[in-house]
């Protein structure tokens, strides 16, 4: 007897901002959730400014097409992933309307996920057409805030939180990402951007704080090289894998 497939679920990474390093996080999210046995899949929703593609080691894969769906290529970790990068010729600008962008957002999303459980969505920052589409059409099931810890990205992170609660989304958590610099020849840990903002938000806005990320060349370089941290070990892969723990347990309660 076959097995019944569970319902594809939308897990939103979601800021209000630009770059405070979401698109980095959603890659991450999405190994560190695999590597604790969840299905997984990913879609870059940032139709504008794909990044996916690079992070996630697939740029030079093309997807198919059967019976009107698209068909997932395989990122790191032979994650499913699908991103506008995968569709359009490189540096090619895309000058599209909202009907466009919202019809592109759905042909990522419907496509032939296979047994995949959870879907991570990397969105495009603000609160624009793509969210709107995300949250009246896709129904997410539960949305993850990045924010940094100064004051003008927590402003907006507030603003993403507020549209997901008017859509009636859950609230995650609120992730700190680029929290503390560690100096890597004196070891030195500085604050460029402050610290513990997004923390004093989460308990301000009665949501979970997730935890942090810190600000690290190894992060950053090994990202740009399609390798993100999440894949290995050490300490950046322990601080998304802490992360993505307690997203699993949210998605086992919920």
């Amino acid at each position: 007897m076959t097995a019944e497939r569970r319902p594809l679920r939308i897990l939103a990474v979601a800021s209000g901002k630009g770059g405070v390093g979401k698109s980095t996080l959603s890659a991450n999210l999405a190994i560190a959730l695999h590597r604790l046995g969840i299905k997984v899949g990913l879609v870059d929703a940032d139709i504008y400014g794909p990044s996916q593609a690079r992070l996630m080691g697939s740029e030079d894969q093309k997807p198919v097409a059967r019976d009107k769906k698209l068909s997932p290529v395989s990122g790191v970790m032979d994650i499913p992933m699908l991103s506008m990068a995968h569709l359009v010729e490189p540096g090619k600008a895309l000058a599209w309307r909202g009907p466009m962008v919202s019809g592109a957002l759905g042909q990522l999303i419907d496509a032939d996920w296979g047994d995949t459980e959870w879907l991570v969505v990397d969105l495009p920052p603000g609160t624009g057409d793509i969210q709107l589409s995300m949250v009246q059409k896709h129904k997410p099931a539960g949305a993850v805030i990045v924010s940094t810890p100064q004051d003008l990205a927590l402003i907006d992170a507030t603003r993403a939180v507020s549209l997901f609660a008017q859509a009636g989304v859950p609230m995650v958590g609120l992730v700190e990402n680029m929290s503390g610099y560690a100096c890597p020849h004196c070891g030195e840990i500085s604050d460029p951007f402050g610290q513990g903002g997004a923390q004093a938000t989460a308990q301000d806005l009665a949501m979970p704080f997730l935890g942090r990320i810190p600000l690290a060349i190894d992060i950053r370089r090994r990202s740009d090289a399609g390798d993100p941290p999440a894949a290995g070990e050490g300490p950046h892969a322990d601080a998304f894998r802490a992360i993505a723990q307690k997203v699993a347990d949210w998605a086992k309660a919920n």
